[in-house]
């Protein structure tokens, strides 16, 4: 079964959705039977990559300087992570270009490391507050999964997988995404958000019926 999620490492909800995506494969024993496949889909293309910003100022900046709003945005979010059993140190998260750390993702699935580099990468960017726009942080994390790192720099220098970044977002304009996260079942079912588990495992069971069907 082909699952495609179309995510950005800046996303909060793309890390507690995946999370969740990964507990109901667990829960019904498809391990073995999924392949997930990442797509890469920049919420700000034009990031500094450079300088970073504040999570936090950012959404308080974007509910229009509104305290309160922006206090339950928060908790709402802690809410959800709580439940998918992630950890979060918001006041620690400062956004970056996220493109490096896609490129090194493409480099990671190439190793069969995908699932690691962004397991690792999010986890770091969530709880730690890891800057994207670190290169070497980003090398170190390659290093540890087992990718060469002299590979992995270069692909940042060269600005490799280019191409197949932009084929990641022609792929979400045809399929109309305009937010994420976003999961693909068999190009057949689809999940835009954070949704409760149980969607999760009733799209699984309903994927795996479709893929029963249509062996026939």
């Amino acid at each position: 079964m082909k699952i495609e999620i179309f995510s950005d490492f800046a996303c909060p909800f793309c890390y507690i959705a995946k999370t969740k995506l990964f507990q109901a494969i667990k829960q019904l024993n498809l391990d073995e039977e999924t392949e997930v496949v990442y797509r890469a889909f920049e919420l700000n293309p034009k990031a500094s990559k450079s300088e970073t910003i504040s999570y936090v100022d950012t959404i308080f900046k974007k509910k229009n300087n509104d305290l309160r709003k922006t206090e339950e945005f928060m908790e709402a979010l802690e809410m959800h992570a709580k439940e998918a059993g992630v950890l979060f140190n918001i006041d620690k998260v400062v956004l970056a270009n996220t493109k490096n750390a896609h490129r090194l993702c493409k480099l990671a699935k190439l190793y069969e490391k995908e699932l690691e580099f962004v397991n690792i990468v999010m986890e770091k960017f969530f709880s730690e507050g890891l800057n994207l726009n670190n290169t070497e942080a980003l090398l170190a994390i390659c290093e540890q999964i087992g990718i060469d790192r002299n590979m992995a720099q270069k692909i940042i220098k060269e600005q490799q997988f280019t191409e197949e970044l932009m084929l990641d977002r022609y792929e979400a304009q045809q399929l109309q995404i305009s937010s994420v996260p976003f999961f693909v079942f068999e190009d057949h079912y689809g999940i835009r958000g954070v949704e409760p588990i149980e969607v999760f495992t009733n799209t699984l069971l309903q994927t795996k019926e479709y893929m029963k069907k249509n062996q026939k």
